[in-house]
């Protein structure tokens, strides 16, 4: 997924290497995205609690995840997924590579019966502060001045088709602004100086001005702000950067744990999907992946008062994304890049 990606090192897991067709019989083998992060000590308590030994194999973003999973669902990698999101939860149901039987109290409605939601977040523009001030240009009201001569070459986004927050991305602009204005406005945009990045890392690290490039405007999170104050290597108040939160410019994206069919463990499984929505991971997760927890009685990490949560964003329906999202990707490349 390569997002939210800011000093992880800390809390960073090893990558298992697990066969589908040999694995010990107390061992609990978890399919994670790339940026999955939590404690050590949590996991080991996990552990201990469930008289299981976790075996946590990165697949890679959220898509090239699901890809690896419904390539070998014949013979499941896993016992059970995190980082289903609603951008995917469709597709993974058609596919049949998740596990129906989630109690329905766990089922969460932005990813369907078999999901249980674990936390979300907002994927948005940020900008630089800095470089905004420096440059005189007053913050853009709309998406369509960002279409103006005074605003060429400043917007970096990652790729949509090798990046999940690039592919949000464009998902909010199509739900906020309708399918064609959409693409209409992404004509206009590469038109004024549109820098694609192959994913989140780049186009945060270099392109944006915060990393060194000259984009003054970047596609990231509603939580970034937050992390750059977190990592700063001295104390800030503030935050170098902020959210701009515009009409047509931001996703929610909801995050689960599922089940895999297939898959053993199911007891040591549903108790995993307990624990990740327990008050201690709830509270972990908002600082070790960048994330809103999602049951709303957990206390809010104190820096995440630099990362207030967009008022309003659009959505689009689960099966509309699951039917068209491969059509959409195709056509912005088509619109963007060609």
């Amino acid at each position: 997924m390569n997002r939210r990606f800011f000093v992880l090192a800390a809390t960073a897991l090893a990558t298992c290497a697990v066969s589908p067709l040999a694995h010990a019989a107390d061992e609990l083998r978890v399919m994670v995205h790339s940026s999955f992060s939590l404690p050590k000590p949590l996991l080991a308590q996990f552990e201990t609690q469930a008289g299981v030994k976790l075996a946590i194999i990165k697949g890679g973003n959220a898509g090239e995840m699901l890809n690896k999973l419904i390539l070998t669902k014949a013979q499941p990698l896993a016992d059970v997924v995190f980082g289903i999101d609603n951008t995917l939860a469709a597709k993974a149901q058609a596919a049949g590579v998740l596990e129906p039987g989630l109690p329905p109290a766990k089922a969460d409605a932005d990813l369907g019966a078999a999901v249980a939601a674990v936390d979300y977040g907002f994927v948005t523009l940020n900008y630089d502060k800095a470089a905004i001030a420096k440059s005189g240009l007053a913050l853009p009201k709309t998406l369509q001045e960002l279409t103006l001569p005074a605003y060429k070459a400043t917007l970096v986004v990652p790729n949509p088709a090798t990046s999940s927050p690039g592919y949000a991305f464009l998902l909010a602009t199509i739900a906020g602004l309708g399918e064609e204005e959409a693409f209409a406005w992404w004509a206009q945009m590469r038109a004024n100086g549109l820098k694609v990045a192959k994913g989140w890392s780049e186009a945060y690290y270099t392109e944006f001005t915060r990393g060194g490039g000259t984009h003054p405007l970047v596609v990231s999170y509603a939580t970034s702000p937050a992390a750059e104050v977190f990592y700063a290597k001295e104390k800030l108040t503030e935050s170098p950067t902020a959210s701009l939160n515009l009409k047509g410019g931001v996703f929610r994206q909801v995050e689960g744990v599922a089940l895999l069919k297939g898959g053993s463990q199911r007891e040591a499984a549903l108790k995993l999907v307990d624990f990740l929505r327990s008050a201690p991971v709830q509270e972990a997760l908002q600082t070790s992946m960048w994330m809103y927890p999602v049951q709303a009685q957990t206390p809010r990490a104190s820096v995440l008062r630099h990362a207030a949560e967009p008022a309003s964003f659009d959505s689009l329906p689960l099966q509309m994304v699951a039917d068209k999202g491969a059509q959409w990707v195709a056509r912005w490349t088509q619109v963007v890049l060609k």
